[in-house]
């Protein structure tokens, strides 16, 4: 419903010929124009806001946001630049060093787990190699909290679980993994390392997590 009186605007679009009218004012100016161009029924009216209309005090107080800051209540705190001990800070809080795991440490720890399934899903060249790669990020995350694993590392402490890949050949397995979207790649200065995708890790768990109450239903039955 057009509006009665005020400012309103006009609009009329045609896309054939490629014809758009705005007009904007008083309604009684605007029809007569309309009137005149014959656009009577076409196009639509919509009223604008009357700006003048408002009553708008600009001597109005300013709203109360309580006293003004005063910059003598808040504390200096000055320090050498490289002073700040942070791993102290860290003690302090209660907090633990993160622990960075050696070659030594990852490979007695491997060597220490059960052999995985074999990883599965397409596209998997060595389901073995893949599910050993993922067992070995698996204690880097949950033991030591190290979110990647330099290329040098995960080949030594792998050890010959991953195959006969070593070198070049590591690292371009290692790129296929990144671009499946099951590793991700992190630059570290002269080091490249590959981390797991948390999904990729959540895959392997949730098959454990499936399998434990078979487990336990076999080994009750046994023990009746």
């Amino acid at each position: 419903m057009a509006p009665n009186d005020g400012l309103v605007r006009y609009a009329f679009r045609h896309d054939d010929p490629d014809v758009e009218i705005v007009i904007e004012g008083e309604l009684n100016w605007i029809s007569g124009i309309l009137e005149s161009m014959d656009l009577l029924q076409v196009g639509w009216i919509q009223p604008l806001l009357d700006t003048s209309s408002l009553d708008i005090n600009e001597n109005e107080e300013e709203q109360d946001l309580g006293p003004a800051p005063d910059p003598s209540r808040i504390p200096v705190v000055r320090r050498m630049i490289g002073e700040l001990d942070v791993l102290s800070k860290i003690e302090d809080m209660g907090l633990l060093e993160p622990e960075l795991p050696t070659v030594e440490d990852l490979e007695y720890e491997l060597s220490c787990i059960e052999t995985p399934p074999p990883a599965e899903g397409p596209l998997i060249i060595d389901p073995m190699a893949e599910a050993w790669l993922r067992e070995l990020m698996r204690i880097a995350v949950r033991n030591y909290g190290a979110s990647f694993l330099p290329v040098e590392m995960i080949e030594e402490s792998s050890g010959d679980k991953l195959g006969d890949r070593k070198g070049m050949e590591l690292e371009f397995w290692l790129e296929k993994l990144f671009r499946s979207g099951k590793l991700v790649k992190v630059h570290g200065g002269d080091h490249l390392g590959y981390g797991p995708n948390p999904s990729w890790l959540q895959n392997r768990m949730s098959k454990v997590v499936e399998e434990d109450p078979e487990e336990d239903e076999e080994n009750d039955s046994d023990s009746e």
